[in-house]
């Protein structure tokens, strides 16, 4: 990973809740665990000396069962919460130490967020809350209709402007609390539990346009999911949190194929697998010529494993040709490289 490509440091950050937090830190430096912590001390120790980075232009999901730290973290990146310890630095800017006025106007320009409840204003038409945040920017009349109105038809509620939240469905509010986000045009998107309360054919479809967005935009996104399987669709990176720790960071592929410990080993167990790793996972990368004599199919690069299996079952093959998006022979897979990454 290119240090320049870097949006996010997140350096050594514990986060304890309670009475005396600071005197708690040479416990959690000792190595003290959450439990013992909340039990023995009556505090609790949400964040756990986490190092992470998150990359411009990326969708970096973060994720963990219920109680695993993450919305805490995400809350850390715009310092709606300060650390016990550690820093937060974006664009080389440490966040916990800026000034009020700074991290108000860092807050109203840098970042922005979208909530799993939608956090409308009920008395505000769709397109007034679409506007919201360009209004406490000061952002002139004609610009702010002109950019409300652009990403109300980018979020596909042309003609709804005037509609109320009570009005819409879940989906609908969600995506006016979306497009009221993307209107600040802030680098850093925030994203934490956004779909969670949707019925699961409306979640997909956001996930979608999140993802066909991002094509376009390409922001810095952080994500917050419990969800593993909308982890796998959206994310480019996933981190995973257990009790407070960064587990695992990595590709899909990493998290996948090279699980960091039995936590995560557990975690990803029930994932199809075909529906998720591509081809260019599972080759090897070194060609070889005599591969392509035993009938072997063409398959591309990003693939996934249950195109390139139903390709080899179509021509009855037990071999496949990787290709590049020129054309280019780039590597092979055989049967046993699948079934070896279906059943790992």
């Amino acid at each position: 990973m290119s240090e320049s490509n870097v949006k996010i440091h997140i350096n050594n950050l514990t986060k304890i809740f309670g009475a005396s937090p600071s005197s708690m830190l040479p416990l959690v430096e000792q190595g003290i665990g959450k439990g013992k912590l909340l039990e023995e001390h009556d505090h609790v120790l949400a964040l756990d000396r986490v190092n992470m980075q998150l990359n411009a232009h990326s969708i970096e999901v973060i994720m963990g069962l219920s109680g695993s730290g993450k919305s805490t973290l995400v809350r850390h990146i715009n310092r709606l919460i300060a650390p016990t310890s550690g820093s937060v630095l974006v664009d080389g800017e440490d966040v916990c130490a800026m000034s009020d006025k700074t991290l108000r106007d860092f807050r109203q320009r840098k970042t922005a967020m979208v909530f799993q409840n939608f956090a409308l204003l009920p008395h505000r038409t769709v397109i007034d809350n679409i506007a919201f945040g360009l209004e406490v920017r000061g952002v002139g009349r004609t610009q702010l209709n002109e950019k409300s109105y652009f990403w109300l038809d980018k979020v596909g509620l042309a003609g709804l402007d005037r509609h109320y939240p009570a009005q819409l469905s879940g989906g609908m509010q969600q995506r006016v609390g979306l497009a009221r986000a993307l209107a600040c045009d802030a680098d850093i998107l925030m994203m934490d539990e956004a779909f969670s309360a949707l019925d699961p054919l409306i979640r997909s479809d956001m996930q979608d346009i999140l993802l066909e967005l991002q094509k376009d935009l390409r922001k810095t996104i952080v994500f917050i999911t419990h969800d593993l399987d909308e982890a796998l669709k959206i994310g480019d990176r996933i981190a995973i949190l257990n009790q407070g720790r960064l587990v695992q960071q990595g590709s899909t592929e990493d998290i996948l194929l090279r699980p960091a410990d039995g936590y995560v080993r557990r975690f990803v167990a029930d994932v199809n697998r075909t529906g998720v790793l591509r081809a260019r996972s599972i080759m090897a990368l070194k060609w070889q010529q005599e591969k392509a004599q035993n009938n072997a199919v063409v398959v591309q690069e990003d693939d996934t494993l249950r195109k390139v299996l139903h390709m080899m079952l179509k021509a009855d093959s037990f071999n496949a040709v990787v290709t590049d998006e020129a054309g280019k022979a780039v590597g092979h897979i055989d049967a046993d490289m699948v079934a070896q990454a279906v059943n790992y």
